[in-house]
Order: C-alpha cells, then structure tokens, then sequence
C-alpha cells in the first residue's frame, strides 16, 4: 500500500482581491504536495474557503446584493483563476457552504453539546469583525486587536461555549512534549507562554447577531461560529460524519497544516482541543509560516497594500513568481516585498544561471554536434566533481523540504546549476572543439552539460511550472511522474535530438524596469494592480568624512551568538551572548521587533568590540551589532557572506 500524504491550506475569507501574501501558503504547499507526490506518496492536497459570518454578510451588502451567496460565489471564482494561474493543483477545494460541510458540522456540534464539552452562557468582551476573533482585556496590544491592530467593539451577547479550558494539561503536555507538533519553534514558545501560561479561557463557538451561518440544529436562534465551522472543514472535506468516510479513513490525520502565523491560536490550541473532545487523532504537524511585509505593513487587502499575482505573473510569468515565492523567503521568517528584490533574484538565479546554462549547452551541442546529444567516451579532471554534485543533490533536496526548508532545497538545486555552468569554464568546450584529437572530449563535456539539466529540469518539477517542461522537451526527454529512477546521472539517452527553444528568461534592466512600473501605476490610479517598488527616493544626509586612521579605530570582529533573550520591561530590546572568539560577551541590541530570540542562535554578525560599555535597562552592554535599515524602517543584521569563526577580524 501507498504511503499517504495529506497537506492542507487554511481555508480563505473570499475577498475581492487576492494578494501575493494569500498566494504564498498555497504555492508552498502544492509544491510540498509535489513534491511528496513524485517521491511515490499518495498525497491529497485541500484548500478552499470560508465562508460564513458577519464580515461577509456585510460585505456582500456594500456590493449591494441582497443574495450573499452569490456575492461569495463570484469571489471564489476569482480565487480559482489565481490558483490555476500559478499552477497550484488541489485534490479538493471545499466550501464552508456546502451542504455536506453543513450537515457534518451540525453532527459535531450536536455530539460536543451532548459530552457536556459546549454549553450556553452570556459573552461580553473584545470583539475584532475584520479578524472575526474575541480577545481579553489582557491579549489586547495598546487596547486593539492583536492580529491587525485594528480597534475592537465590546460585544454582549448570549451564545455557546467550548469548554477550551478543560484541555489545558492536556495541550500543555503537546507542546511540551512534542517539540515537533507546532514549528518553528518561535510559535510553539508563543503559544506556551501567552497563552498556556495565562490560563485557557473557554471560547465562543456560536453567534446570534448574525444569520448567515449554519444553525445550531436545537437552537434556531444561534448560529455556528467560525472555530467550529471553519476549523473542522479539515476532516468534513474527507467524509467525516458522513455516508461515506473512505477519504478520512485513508488521509486523517493530516501530515502537515500550513497556517499564517496570525491564526496559529487557532490551529494549535482551539483545533486540537475539538480534536481531543471528539476523540480524534491529531494531525502530525501545523506550521505558522511568517507573513510577507509590503513596507513596514503585512500584506493585506484590507490595509490597501497589496501586490496583484495577475499583474506580476503577466509582466514577468508564473515561474519567476512562484520562485521569488519559494526561494527568497526563509520559510517561518517575515520577509519585506520589493519590485527590486524580486527582479534581483529573477535576473541573477533564473536568468543569468539557469538560463545561461541551458543557451550555452543547446547552442553547442547545436555547434558541435548538428543538435544530437553525443555520446560520452572521454573521461576528465572536472567530471568526478560535477557527477558527484549531480547525484548528492536529490538526497539533500529531500531533506530540507522533510525539515520544510524550502528555500534550502532550491538552493541545493542551484548549487548544481552554479557547478554546471563553472564546468563549462573549466573545459572550455570552444577550445576543445578546435583541437582534431579532443573530440571524444567535447563529447564527454557536452553529454555531462545536458545531463546535468535534464537533472536540474527533474528536481525543478515540483517548484516550476513552464521552465522543467521546457527543458525536457529541448532534451527530447518524457517527463516523469515520479524521483525514483530518474534523479541519477547518466539518463539522457545519446543520440537524443536537443532543440534550441527561446530563452528561458530575459534579463530585466531593474532600474529602467522600476521607473516604468512607476509611470504605469501613475497613469493607470489603480491600486488593485499596484506593484510597489519600495525604493528610496531621497539622499540621505551625509555625514562628516574620516580618514583612514579613525577608520581603523573600531574593532570590527565576527561573532556568534550563543543565547538570546527578551529585555524585560522592553519591547525593543534583546539579551544576547556573542562569542567574540577570546570571550563571551553579554550585547543588549535593540533588534526585538526584527528578530526573535530563536531565529538568532548560532547567527554569525559583525560586531564592534571596543565601544565603550553602557548599561540599558539595567544590563551592562560590552558591545553593538552592525545593521542596516532600509527604506521602510525595517532592521536587518550584517553578517558575513558565508560563516566564519567567532572573533574573526574584519577589515
């Protein structure tokens, strides 16, 4: 029998637009659930949206239509588009609406009602509607909504509870016994100590301001709320409470839950607490990935600051968009979105490497060989290395993706297209192909070059689209459903007919590229299709110049952290131990709201160490970290291309 793998997307509020932050969790995981499907699992991937509530109920009456069902019905469609724009394939896209969803959450709500598990009371607290999320006087940051800083309304109302707070112990000896369950780390520890620690409180799971919802089949005046509708569509969109539960049978429990890092709450306290209640195996994994930044704001509609996927993936196609997606983010990281920073990556990765190899190697094969892939007879000095690079890949690509290091397992890839292509300057082919006694050479040389991008092209499949396809059919290579059997060197048959296709991406003048997004936005005034540059536009003040002697003054070292902490009694302020390499120092650095403690262990920065010590916030200080800010106000710490030992001098 098959291996299963089954990954789910949160399910979506069925906006007007959709974003690039809304992309992002379901491109990684189609290509989580590629991934996994090629190494031979049985995988099914959900996704869908929500939707039900109040929010939408007054949305669909600013449209001005009296028929909510289909206001949300042309907001899916949208969705639809977007996902089969970048190529994302589900097995299952479920609607909080439909009626089988319908019937199984009555069952689940009529079975915890009958365990004594939820009961009728009155409610009076915070309230957020855009978040459609209660809070405490105590979880409220400034007096507003936690999640999007938005003020909230006191609510009274009577309603249902789920009694949340009696799975306390037992959710504590979750997270602290299976550091796996919730990642990364930072939002296990978040889980623990602001909302563990505190005490449970019991949740809301009904409303009676609201008609447009599943009703509570013994109480007509209620209905569901969102954390028993929304959360169990996990187990309904397999069959669970229903006819036929074969699905559920054969997935549950789930492999992975990809969650944004503003609703992990839900999914690691609320979610396994109903799980618990229903005496339900728990899903393996949940996974709050960070959020992406559009200046100093997550990206949101309803903040305005959105990047359109139809725009970007017209202007620049869905591969450049899915790779930017999944190879600049640091997966579980926040990442800052830039025009510049997209294109950078997009020139320098796609177009200059990956590129440039498949030109050059189908251009001389075309040269050399009348474009028939030749056989290889001569071995050489570089082979060994490219050949072993070759065939390390697939093992090490594997393991970053079962550690969810994605961006890691597309660098390994690029490692291989970055060998490739020195290969092709340490055999320089055209000078082979002008000595009458190196043609068993360049022969050699030439297979290696396209076996390395029919490799390349395989690992590819299931981050890319078009760009794998492309390269196969210039191979004149089937493309295969599965790793086994074509991940190794040496599967490109000789003889084979290599195409010479268009490039596979065009280099971008970036400069030029940013002042014409700039001139478009300002003719067109449409922020649903805004592309932001997030460029500097002023000079900076100049400081007063320093001659060479001043400059050598500072004591610049690498160092590394060994411990990181919060300051207490500051939001701003972090403890860090930095081995300078002939000691360990204590630096407080007010890098709080960039950095959590977790993300900083064992970081190589740049630190000065002959600055005078001084105390903040009671704590002496032997030292300062070297960042940069951009032009947004966002931090990042300087380090060293590629890590050094602590202590190390820098000059």
């Amino acid at each position: 029998m098959k291996k299963t793998y089954y990954i789910t997307t949160p399910i979506y509020y069925p906006s007007g637009t959709w974003h690039l932050g809304t992309c992002y969790t379901s491109v990684v995981c189609d290509a989580l659930a590629r991934f996994k499907k090629m190494e031979g699992y049985d995988t099914f991937f959900l996704t869908g949206t929500d939707e039900h509530g109040q929010k939408i109920e007054k949305a669909a009456q600013a449209d001005g239509l009296t028929n909510v069902q289909e206001y949300i019905d042309g907001k899916v469609a949208l969705l639809k588009k977007v996902w089969e724009l970048l190529g994302i394939k589900y097995d299952k896209f479920i609607r909080t609406t439909d009626d089988y969803h319908k019937v199984a959450v009555q069952k689940i709500f009529t079975k915890l009602y009958e365990k004594g598990d939820i009961y009728k009371s009155n409610y009076e607290g915070h309230y957020c509607r855009p978040c459609e999320a209660f809070w405490t006087e105590s979880q409220l940051v400034d007096g507003k909504c936690p999640d999007c800083g938005r003020a909230t309304e006191i609510e009274k109302e009577e309603c249902y509870f789920f009694r949340l707070s009696k799975y306390q112990k037992q959710l504590e000896d979750l997270l602290n016994e299976n550091p796996d369950f919730l990642l990364p780390v930072s939002r296990r520890n978040e889980m623990i100590n602001n909302f563990l620690r505190p005490g449970l409180q019991d949740v809301c799971v009904s409303r009676a301001t609201s008609k447009w919802g599943i009703e509570v089949p013994f109480d007509k005046n209620h209905i569901i709320y969102v954390w028993i509708d929304a959360l169990t569509n996990y187990i309904t969109a397999l069959g669970y409470e229903s006819s036929d539960d074969s699905l559920f049978k054969k997935y549950w429990p789930a492999d992975l839950h990809m969650v944004g890092k503003e609703i992990v709450r839900f999914h690691a306290l609320i979610w396994p607490a109903l799980l618990m209640a229903l005496d339900i195996p728990l899903p393996k994994k949940i996974f709050g990935h960070g959020w992406i930044y559009f200046g100093d704001e997550k990206m949101s509609k309803s903040k305005g600051n959105i990047v359109d996927p139809f725009v970007l993936t017209a202007k620049y196609g869905v591969d450049s968009v899915r790779y930017y997606l999944l190879r600049d983010i640091i997966f579980g990281n926040d990442t800052n979105y830039s025009l510049e920073t997209f294109l950078s990556r997009r020139n320098a990765e796609l177009c200059n490497g990956l590129g440039n190899l498949m030109s050059r190697t189908a251009m001389m094969i075309h040269k050399y060989f009348c474009g028939i892939c030749p056989q290889p007879t001569t071995p050489g000095y570089f082979d060994d290395d490219l050949i072993k690079t070759a065939n390390s890949v697939y093992d090490k690509v594997k393991n970053h993706i079962d550690q969810l290091a994605i961006h890691e397992a597309i660098a390994e890839i690029w490692k291989l297209v970055n060998r490739a292509n020195k290969y092709i300057d340490e055999t320089t082919p055209w000078i082979l192909a002008k000595d009458p006694n190196s043609n068993g050479r360049l022969s050699s040389v030439l297979y290696n070059l396209a076996e390395s991008l029919r490799l390349i092209a395989v690992l590819l499949k299931p981050f890319l689209i078009e760009t794998p396809e492309k390269i196969l059919a210039s191979l004149s290579c089937t493309s295969p459903k599965l790793f086994k059997d074509a991940v190794k060197f040496g599967g490109l048959t000789p003889g084979s007919e290599v195409k010479i296709i268009d490039k596979l991406f065009d280099r971008i003048d970036i400069e030029a590229e940013i002042i014409k997004v700039k001139l478009e936005l300002n003719m067109e005034h449409n922020e649903s299709s805004q592309i932001d540059t997030n460029t500097k536009t002023e000079t900076p003040a100049a400081k007063p110049l320093i001659n060479y002697d001043e400059f050598t003054k500072m004591d610049l070292r690498a160092g590394i952290i060994k411990s990181a902490e919060a300051v207490k009694k500051s939001q701003k302020l972090l403890k860090l131990s930095v081995d300078i390499g002939y000691e360990t120092r204590t630096i407080v650095s007010g890098i709080a709201k960039y950095y959590t403690p977790e993300e900083l262990l064992n970081k190589c920065v740049t630190v000065i160490v002959n600055l005078t010590p001084t105390k903040l916030c009671g704590i002496l200080s032997e030292g300062m970290l070297l960042c940069a800010q951009n032009s947004s106000g966002n931090v990042v710490l300087i380090s060293p291309e590629k890590p050094v030992e602590g202590g190390s001098p820098i000059s």
